[in-house]
């Protein structure tokens, strides 16, 4: 008689997440690391196209996605998706609030406009994400939330006051959701990660000054690649972090350690 295998610990066989900023980039690698471990997954950002082949390498690993193109500054859109997502997919189980900007200026030509997008997309629409799929996993007893913040949300970067405001306004929201949502059985973490190669940095790295700034503040000596932060993802989405909550995990070669 064949002897039945133990299910891994990261095993995502049976859960639904939902991922914001899926599009492309970091939120494209995660998406598709959760189907890879068995999740199906309904996928947001503004733009259908890339979407659509974020979608086709979910389907790839046999998984089920569904495509939501959302306005994540609308509030209201919000709380629709998550009813849609609901109903099209099933509960959802994991909740990664990925979506995030960075408008690069010096403090003193920092304008209302550019921090009020920062603030708009990096942290209020992360509240009102968690708290839509939140409300939901209160009912259930269940869920995990896993918030994107950054190393900038612990120590000063350049050109980044509205960016790094942000993100350290995320490691506090996290804990306070933590706290607040234990007794329900929701753990709330957060990923810091540092810089990490993709569309949301290439930009950056074109300017050479800047990019010796960035690795000569890494210990490890190297930018991050999208497979360092999606192993950090999948565990915090997995039975494996089941005693993990309130954290704040830095995926920064370092940085942050000094």
């Amino acid at each position: 008689m064949e002897e039945k295998k133990e299910k891994s610990a990261f095993d995502l066989t049976g859960k639904v997440a939902l991922v914001t900023g899926a599009g492309r980039g970091m939120g494209a690698h995660i998406a598709e690391a959760l189907a890879k471990y068995g999740a199906d997954v309904i996928i947001c950002s503004r733009t259908v196209s890339e979407l659509v082949d974020t979608a086709r390498k979910i389907e790839n690993h046999g998984k089920k996605a569904m495509v939501y193109p959302i306005d994540l500054t609308r509030i209201d859109a919000i709380e629709k998706m998550v009813a849609d997502g609901e109903a099209g997919m099933g509960a959802i189980d994991i909740l990664v609030n990925n979506a995030g900007i960075n408008i690069p200026q010096w403090a003193e030509e920092v304008t209302e406009e550019a921090w009020d997008k920062v603030i708009a997309i990096n942290l209020k629409a992360q509240f009102f994400c968690a708290q839509a799929v939140g409300r939901k996993m209160i009912e259930r007893k269940e869920g995990k939330i896993i918030m994107v913040s950054s190393q900038a949300g612990s120590v000063g970067l350049i050109k980044r006051a509205a960016y790094c405001s942000s993100k350290g306004a995320i490691n506090q929201l996290t804990r306070t959701l933590a706290i607040e949502w234990a007794k329900h059985n929701i753990k709330v973490n957060a990923i810091a990660p540092t810089f990490v190669e993709g569309p949301f940095t290439e930009p950056m790295f074109k300017d050479k000054e800047f990019k010796d700034y960035v690795l000569g503040n890494i210990p490890l000596g190297r930018i991050g690649q999208p497979e360092d932060v999606t192993g950090a993802v999948v565990y915090l989405a997995s039975d494996a972090a089941n005693l993990v909550t309130g954290s704040i995990l830095a995926i920064d070669g370092g940085w942050t350690a000094q």
